[in-house]
């Protein structure tokens, strides 16, 4: 499992995968896993971008998406974001709605200019965290012609509100000025210092059920990967300054017309984030729930993830 090139999925025999990397304009070099179909005509391909979970690296859910979506005639591209994984950026493990925005129109940027691909025809998928990246990027980015979230969250709404907005004025109040002193801190010592551990180790079995299943996931032979973020470490302990006064579905709207596909668990903690983006955004747009299915199922379940709808959803919007 120590390997480098350690994959959670095995990769088609009918889809092959190169390394690729390509630079953001911050000038941060990203890299990703470009899976092409094997079996194509000559014709320009439609491509498709894909990133998250937040925490996540491109070994996990988003390429075993490329792997699946590739079989079905997309070009399709998996990248770590921004200092995280094999992309570059320092310091390291830490994130940025404007950043992580970015990361997605420069894999489109990447994408255009692929002489296999018809750059009219380029569309993304964001998982978890980067669902909510990637409706800003659809949002801000007219070259997207259709976009699609799975387990979507917006994280700048659980950062700066907490789960179901619980977050009262004085605890917003409280979490700021303890994210002004660990900034002393950092700058007194010169490093940027950890956050909690995102999973732990070991379970005391006490955890909600979503944390129980985050740690089914990421650190179990499941999900496990050792450049992931969510199964061996933590983001800066600063992480969360950014989020907290910059949204990032305010201009959700501007999506439209181009289309706009959510899709949640049924029974995930995070269906209500998929929910209100649909209230949100602007028809064409559709949510498809998946019975009994919860957050992480959507992650690496083929039986359960609607990839037939994805695919109909794309072949149809990136024409």
């Amino acid at each position: 499992m120590n390997t480098a090139e350690h994959y959670t999925f095995i990769v088609s025999d009918k889809v092959t995968r190169q390394k690729v990397r390509f630079k953001n304009r911050y000038g941060i070099i990203l890299t990703g896993d470009l899976y092409l179909p094997k079996y194509h005509s000559k014709e320009l391909l439609p491509a498709i971008a894909i990133s998250g979970p937040f925490g996540a690296v491109k070994e996990q859910s988003s390429g075993l998406y490329a792997n699946q979506m590739a079989e079905r005639g997309f070009i399709t591209l998996a990248f770590d974001p921004s200092y995280t994984g094999e992309s570059g950026g320092e310091p390291r493990n830490v994130a940025s709605p404007d950043i992580n925005t970015e990361d997605f129109s420069a894999a489109v940027d990447f994408l255009g200019i692929q002489r296999n691909i018809d750059r009219n025809k380029v569309g993304i998928i964001g998982i978890c965290g980067f669902g909510g990246f990637a409706l800003n990027a659809a949002a801000i980015d007219k070259r997207v012609k259709a976009v699609a979230v799975t387990s979507m969250y917006d994280m700048s709404r659980v950062m700066s509100k907490g789960y179901y907005d619980a977050m009262t004025p004085e605890q917003r109040n409280k979490t700021l000025e303890q994210l002004g002193e660990q900034r002393w801190k950092d700058a007194e010592e010169g490093v940027f210092h950890a956050g909690s551990l995102l999973n732990a180790e070991k379970l005391k079995g006490d955890e909600p059920q979503f944390v129980k299943d985050y740690y089914d996931y990421y650190r179990t032979s499941r999900g496990f990967h050792e450049r992931s973020l969510n199964s061996t470490g933590a983001w800066n302990a600063t992480n969360a300054v950014s989020f907290m006064n910059i949204p990032l579905l305010t201009y959700i709207k501007e999506i439209a017309p181009r289309p706009l596909l959510i899709i949640a668990g049924e029974k995930a903690h995070s269906r209500y984030f998929s929910e209100d983006a649909f209230k949100m955004a602007a028809e064409p747009k559709e949510l498809v729930i998946i019975p009994n299915a919860v957050h992480v199922d959507l992650y690496d379940k083929t039986n359960l993830i609607p990839f037939d709808k994805l695919e109909a959803f794309f072949k149809d919007n990136l024409k």
